[in-house]
């Protein structure tokens, strides 16, 4: 039951609202200002009736008081009807709405009920936005490689400004989640953030689409349409795939831009714009420019940050990372106990140069974590298709050669494949197998915890041999 707080001097008010609303309400009571910011604090009641004229402190004092304790809590003010103007003054000091008496049984409780429900959407929202910020936050996006360092600083340092992004990056690498990212570690965080793919819309429709149209602009036209940009206002608005624009859509968006102004398709008035602008693409957009399919100011203007995100064959290092992740995530969403994956499964996957990359990544592991009916993924969970394309890869030494991976990486890949293998033969006992390598236990668990292998079992295997006492002569 909601808890209601009236404060108000006149006890024949007292009584009414006691009569009125004792069965919907728990409520509670103050004679003046001054008790009743002491009751306040003590009860933290839902929501405040305050008369305006009291003594000792009036009503306009209270209300200062009242909301240098608690911002949010709604606050209702009681006044008489040639008090009205006042009235209006304490709304605009902080209160939520007024009532005039003598009240209206109906008016009463609607105001009551409308003002407590909007109350508790705004605490919803608020609390959702919250939760967004969290998952949007820089330690949710995952990678240990100096490609993702690099990212991480430039996403941090660039987040809360206005400055225009540009995104580049294979499809798949997670470019929308750095877009979030900006915005939801900006001043913009509570305004709205809003993607559109500017492949996936017809070029006739874009244009509606991005800046609305008045009613009668078209053909289909039969009412109003509020665009991307306006309803984007004071937020974010993220164009991926930008380079599929047409030309005279960007020549609008580079207007918009440079005036921060626009106008709804057939309408004649300029509408404010205080959008920022993300932009993403997978294309070249200086080879479009040479080709005449994206303008060069335009270029100029979105292209103020550039951010690259790097494929994942690129960064094999993150791959264990991203894998785990994958992993706790389908646990945590869904009522299936945690799946860990063997030292031979992770290296197998390392091996993969993931053409569909972070996206294609994630899809695998819930898909695998899905149909294995084990606590323990390996190889026979990964999909034959996925192992058809391991076997169609050229050895390291081709790759090396032909450029398709640095050295640094090759050597990562085969001491993955070697530590794998020796593990496997030595039963996973980590002495025998560091043993095999030729190097000391310590420099093996070191490698095992760089490279992300973990023994069969969830975790780094505990090696039991090194672990038991010496046998007694």
């Amino acid at each position: 039951m909601k808890k209601i707080l009236v404060i108000d001097d006149e006890i024949s008010i007292q009584e009414s609202f006691r009569n009125i609303l004792k069965r919907e309400y728990a409520l509670l009571f103050a004679s003046d200002g001054a008790e009743g910011l002491q009751r306040f604090q003590e009860a933290s009641p839902d929501l405040v009736l305050l008369d305006l004229i009291m003594p000792r402190m009036d009503g306009m004092t209270t209300l200062k008081r009242l909301r240098e304790v608690d911002a949010t809590i709604p606050i209702i003010m009681l006044t008489a009807t040639q008090m009205i103007k006042t009235a209006v003054e304490a709304m605009k000091a902080g209160a939520d709405d007024y009532l005039t008496k003598p009240f209206d049984l109906e008016e009463l409780k609607w105001v009551l009920s409308k003002t407590l429900s909007n109350h508790d959407l705004e605490k919803e929202v608020q609390a959702l936005r919250t939760e967004v910020s969290k998952r949007y936050g820089f330690e949710n996006i995952i990678g240990s490689s100096q490609a993702m360092q690099e990212v991480f600083e430039k996403v941090k340092h660039v987040a809360d400004t206005k400055t225009t992004v540009l995104l580049l990056g294979e499809s798949g690498t997670g470019k929308e989640l750095i877009a979030k990212a900006l915005h939801y570690n900006s001043g913009r965080r509570n305004h709205p953030f809003l993607a559109i793919n500017c492949a996936a819309i017809p070029e006739t429709l874009l244009e509606s689409e991005l800046f609305g149209h008045e009613r009668g602009a078209f053909t289909d036209a039969q009412s109003r349409r509020i665009g991307q940009f306006e309803q984007a206002h004071r937020g974010t608005l993220f164009l991926d795939e930008v380079a599929e624009l047409s030309l005279s859509c960007q020549a609008k968006i580079l207007r918009v831009l440079e005036e921060r102004k626009f106008m709804r398709v057939g309408g004649s008035e300029m509408i404010e714009a205080d959008v920022r602008i993300i932009a993403a693409t997978n294309k070249d957009l200086e080879e479009e420019i040479r080709k005449g399919s994206f303008r060069e100011d335009l270029y100029y203007r979105i292209n103020v940050i550039p951010i690259l995100l790097q494929p994942l064959r690129n960064r094999r290092e993150d791959i264990p990372l991203l894998i785990k992740h994958f992993l706790d995530k389908k646990s945590h969403g869904e009522p299936l106990a945690p799946k860990s994956i063997t030292a031979e499964t992770m290296e197998v996957l390392c091996r993969y140069d993931w053409p569909g990359n972070v996206r294609e990544m994630e899809n695998l592991i819930e898909q695998m974590a899905t149909l294995s009916s084990s606590g323990l993924l390996d190889l026979e969970d990964i999909p034959l298709t996925i192992r058809r394309k391991l076997h169609q890869q050229p050895p390291p030494n081709q790759a090396i050669l032909s450029g398709k991976i640095p050295l640094e990486q090759a050597v990562e890949q085969l001491e993955r494949q070697m530590i794998s293998e020796a593990l496997q033969q030595s039963g996973h006992v980590q002495t025998r197998a560091a043993q095999r390598l030729g190097i000391s236990r310590r420099q093996l668990k070191y490698k095992m915890d760089a490279l992300g292998l973990s023994g069969p079992k969830s975790g780094l295997h505990e090696d039991k041999e090194a672990s038991r006492p010496p046998n007694p002569r």
